[in-house]
Order: C-alpha cells, then sequence, then structure tokens
C-alpha cells in the first residue's frame, strides 16, 4: 500500500502540491490527470523524493519518510520500493539497450553477471525488444526506447512503478506500442501498483482502476474509473477538461 499524508510542496513563492492525502491499495492502476501545472509531475517525483516536499509522510510497503524528520536511509528505503518510467527515456546515450537494463540488475539489486543477464534478456522480451538488446538510444524510435525504459524499471522489481507522461514524447503512431506493453503490465503484473500520469483519456479509462483528478496542487476528485468516466460525473470541470484534451 501507498500511503500519502499530508504533502506539501513548494518551489520558492509558488505552493505546488497543497495538503495532499492519497491512500493507493497494492495492485490498483491509478491515472492520474489534471491541467498542465496542476503538480502532476510533482507528485509523482516527490513519490520517491527525486523532489523534497517540505512537509507530509510517504509509506510504501513499510518504508516511511517523514519530510521534517527523516534519514539518508529512510529515503533509500523508500526508493528500494519504487521505480520510475520518464517523459523523454531517460536512458544513458553511450550504453546498449542491455546495457541500460543490466546496471539496476547489478548496482540496484547486486545480482551476479550472469543471472543479470539472464534477467534483462527477459524483461526485454517481455516489452518486445529482444531484437533491439545490442542496440544504442540512438539508434532505436522513441517507442523503443520507451519500452526500454519499462524494462529497466521493472528491473528494480518495484512495489510501485510511477509512469510520468508515458507517451508524451512520442509521435503519435508510437503512441500504441507503448500503451500496448503498459496495458499487459496491469493485466500480467498484478502484485504491483502503477501509477500513471497521463492526458490520454481513452487509455486511462481503459487501464485504471481509479482516477485522481490534479488542479492547482489539489486532489479535487478521487473516483473508480468507472464513476469518473460515467455520463453522470462528467459534468464541471471534469467536462470541461475533457473536452480540451
Amino acid at each position: 500500500m501507498l500511503k500519502i499524508h499530508n504533502l506539501n510542496k513548494s518551489y520558492e513563492h509558488l505552493h505546488v502540491l497543497k495538503d495532499i492525502n492519497i491512500e493507493i491499495e497494492e495492485n490498483q492502476v491509478v491515472a492520474i490527470i489534471g491541467p498542465s501545472g496542476s503538480g502532476k509531475s510533482t507528485l509523482l517525483r516527490c513519490i520517491n523524493y527525486l523532489e523534497k516536499p517540505e512537509t507530509g509522510t510517504i509509506e510504501i510497503d513499510g518504508a516511511c519518510v517523514n519530510a521534517e524528520s527523516h534519514t539518508i536511509k529512510d529515503i533509500k528505503s523508500l526508493r528500494s520500493k519504487t521505480s520510475m518510467v520518464f517523459q523523454n527515456y531517460n536512458l544513458f546515450a553511450n550504453k546498449t539497450c542491455l546495457q541500460n537494463v543490466l546496471i539496476p540488475l547489478e548496482v540496484v539489486r547486486s545480482m551476479r553477471k550472469q543471472e543479470a543477464n539472464i534477467v534483462a534478456k527477459e524483461l526485454l522480451a517481455k516489452v518486445g525488444l529482444s531484437d533491439k538488446m545490442n542496440s544504442y538510444p540512438a539508434h532505436m524510435s522513441g517507442g523503443q526506447q520507451q519500452r526500454a525504459g519499462i524494462a529497466r524499471a521493472l528491473a528494480v522489481n518495484p512495489k510501485c512503478i510511477l509512469f510520468d507522461e508515458p507517451t508524451s514524447s512520442l509521435d503519435p503512431e508510437l503512441v500504441y506500442e507503448v500503451q500496448e506493453v503498459i496495458r499487459q503490465l496491469t493485466k500480467e503484473d498484478v502484485s504491483r501498483t502503477m501509477i500513471i500520469v497521463t492526458h490520454e483519456m481513452a487509455f486511462a479509462k481503459e487501464v485504471a482502476d481509479r482516477v485522481i483528478y490534479l488542479e492547482d496542487g489539489k486532489a479535487c476528485i478521487d473516483l473508480t474509473s468507472e464513476e469518473f468516466f460515467s455520463m453522470e460525473n462528467v459534468t464541471g470541470r471534469i467536462s470541461r477538461f475533457i473536452n480540451k484534451v
């Protein structure tokens, strides 16, 4: 389970996240949506402490960090429970596709090279990249790079995967291949929590168990996917947002 309590994050005078309180059950798929600048990506980055909030606690599977009182060990413990798929892939340009996936296996999970090679190849096969193992990012399409990023995120064996607008940097024809990998993960990896920041409403409706709508730094609406996208609820601010995107 992921628990976020009274989370606040500011950049100088800009209050980005305002008293966020969220609990997400193990194996739930949650879509976080909302207007640009509402704090969606910042929330993900706070969950694994790429950004440090001013106040609040974050707990994942027993690992807990209090923003006002924590140790480096606490942060490492929290990060060991998560992995992140970034908008812009964030692959090492001087490493092959296989090497990018090997790094977390060898460094984070301390696997021996032979075992890590086996697991990395299995993960690349899982995302449809067996034929790209020895390719460098510069020789891969955006969709292939993002799928490699997903394989790398899986390599950590996290309790919670954070997807930060995973298709936003892709050409339209490449969006489907990345979405299809995520679809399969939501069906197969039933013990893993997934949080997906996205502007793709049809995709959110299809894969998410639950939708959290952020606006002006607040979690304004928190409903099941069915409730959120039902005709009864698509009114007011939700209707305006969906029509815009």
